[in-house]
């Protein structure tokens, strides 16, 4: 047990004990229930794993490795209450399923969600910050899988600036950001990167663009035969250690005063009336540059015509199509069904509405609920919506590629998002405690006069019905709270839950502070006792803090 000190007005001072952190009562039951003469055994820590931790292939192998791991070599036959506890905190002990590759990666790209960086270049807000190369190295090093380029002339109009156009962002050399992303596409996946390029150029530049990813990308470069549209996308599997470049087919050049596709006209985007729209007139095709359209694997664009003209789906060739976070919930109400039907050949990007001035983000669960494969987020911002994006491509190994689930991908049975339905099954959460603020965070960082006062929000993000979220009491003085309260979330759509865990210490006179959080794709969980690691504002997981749940 140690002790700290803390200032209280200018005359004396307060002591408060840190204790150290102890077994809860129901881990103290568990233990009981799974020992003999004060000692878990092999044998038994292998009956543990079975029953409690619903490790159904778990192996008397494992069970003494745990022990070996856990004990001193004069205490090889078991483990001890402390030891045990000790064990349960442990790294080996997440709740999440695996750390590798488990799902099918053999399907066309289209069936899987894609981890998507929005304006991928942009080191702060979408008005005024710089470009560069490091946040997309810093994406890819988190496992974002599309990068997004905006390619405009320089001042000179002989070479490409990537920038986000009619603002104050200051320009990056293209070369730079192909250098990037050549360096670092596969630093912690092999699967694919998909590069999606606003092009802003003239023949003449599309042509040298055409040259630079061809020179730059070598091998990597995967390109469709004989530059046409594909009939069906490849799968993740056969595009290992690849690059993909999606955009537009190279249209006559148009001064870049119009709307590029993030641009703010939702009302014209919805309509099929943007520039981006399918233009078959010969005249458009005169000046095309034949490398840069042999290029482009992923075809983006809008046909002509309204939304219905949109989702059509083309048993012939596949493509993908833009919409912004606004369009996408206007098109949902009339179209849900349809936007799903696209979804299951077709690719479908979401990215933020105009506004978003700031970089922030919204929703992802709207787009991924209707199928969309390419949510783009800021990920320059912090936030709980990328908490939650985060949280999602944490699974699969962190490959950044995520299986749809199969109610998304039935073609006689189209998903209806907004349709109410009966809950599958319920999600049971005990948060018994947590420790690890006192060594990770200054002792005056929470509260100056006194030890922190905790308490844990947890919830459900997921499909509207799903949504929710809850809290705990608050423990005053503790750097080691033990909350012990259970809480229980019927989903009716588990296959898009995440599971969302938040701490903060209470702060009478001002904004409560932050204490870490957590999000987990709910189809990856692990039931049973499991510890929690806790991430920062960034999502950077804590040195330290950690909550002992059971699931």
């Amino acid at each position: 047990m140690s002790k700290q000190t803390y200032k209280v007005c200018f005359c004396f001072s307060r002591r408060f004990r840190h204790t150290v952190s102890v077994a809860p009562d129901e881990i103290k039951t568990v233990f009981d229930n799974y020992s003999e003469r004060g000692l878990m055994t092999v044998d038994l820590l292998h009956r543990f794993l079975i029953d409690v931790q619903k490790q159904d292939q778990a192996t008397r192998e494992e069970a003494q490795a745990i022990v070996n791991a856990s004990s001193s070599l004069l205490h090889r036959k078991g483990l001890s209450l402390d030891a045990f506890f000790r064990y349960l905190f442990g790294v080996n002990n997440s709740p999440l399923a695996s750390h590798e590759v488990n799902q099918d990666m053999d399907a066309p790209l289209s069936h899987y969600f894609i981890f998507t960086g929005h304006n991928s270049y942009l080191t702060g807000n979408q008005l005024s910050s710089d470009c560069s190369e490091v946040p997309i190295i810093e994406a890819l090093k988190k496992g974002v899988r599309v990068i997004e380029l905006d390619l405009w002339p320089n001042s000179d109009e002989d070479d490409i600036d990537v920038l986000h156009g009619m603002t104050l962002t200051s320009p990056v050399k293209l070369i730079r950001c192909l250098n990037a992303i050549r360096e670092h596409a596969f630093d912690v996946s092999d699967y694919p990167v998909v590069v999606t390029l606003e092009d802003h150029l003239t023949p003449k530049l599309q042509a040298k663009v055409a040259e630079m990813i061809t020179e730059v990308f070598g091998e990597m470069l995967f390109t469709p035969p004989s530059g046409e549209c594909l009939k069906e996308f490849p799968s993740p599997a056969a595009l290992k250690k690849r690059i993909i470049i999606s955009t537009k087919p190279p249209k006559e050049y148009k001064k870049p005063k119009d709307e590029d596709d993030d641009g703010s006209n939702d009302k014209n985007d919805l309509n099929g009336d943007h520039d981006d729209d399918d233009d078959d007139d010969e005249d458009t095709k005169k000046n095309e540059p034949p490398q840069y359209k042999n290029m482009i694997a992923i075809q983006a664009g809008k046909p002509k015509g309204g939304m219905v003209e949109c989702l059509k789906v083309d048993p012939d060739k596949v493509r993908r199509l833009s919409l912004s976070e606004e369009q996408l919930e206007k098109a949902s109400e009339k179209y849900a069904k349809q936007i799903v039907r696209f979804t299951q050949r077709n690719m479908l990007r979401i990215y933020p509405k105009g506004t978003r001035i700031t970089s922030s983000n919204y929703n992802p669960l709207v787009g991924w609920s209707h199928g969309a494969q390419m949510v783009a987020f800021n990920m320059q911002s912090q936030g709980k919506s990328l908490w939650v994006m985060q949280g999602m491509f944490r699974a699969n190994g962190g490959c950044g590629y995520i299986k749809k689930p199969d109610i998304l991908l039935k073609p006689d049975a189209i998903f209806d998002p907004e349709a109410p339905l009966p809950v599958k099954t319920t999600l049971r959460v005990t948060i018994y405690m947590g420790e690890g603020w006192y060594y990770d965070f200054p002792h005056t960082h929470f509260d100056r006069y006194s030890p922190p006062d905790f308490y844990t929000k947890v919830g459900i993000a997921g499909v509207p019905a799903d949504k929710v979220m809850k809290k705990t009491k608050t423990l005053e003085d503790n750097w080691i709270p033990s909350w012990d309260e259970v809480f229980e979330f019927p989903l009716t759509v588990p296959e898009l839950a995440l599971l969302r865990i938040e701490v903060h210490e209470y702060d009478m006179s001002e904004k409560d502070d932050f204490g870490g959080q957590t999000c987990m794709p709910i189809s990856e969980l692990r039931q049973g006792i499991r510890a929690v690691s806790l991430r920062n504002e960034d999502g950077v997981k804590c040195r330290s803090v950690k909550l002992l749940v059971r699931l």
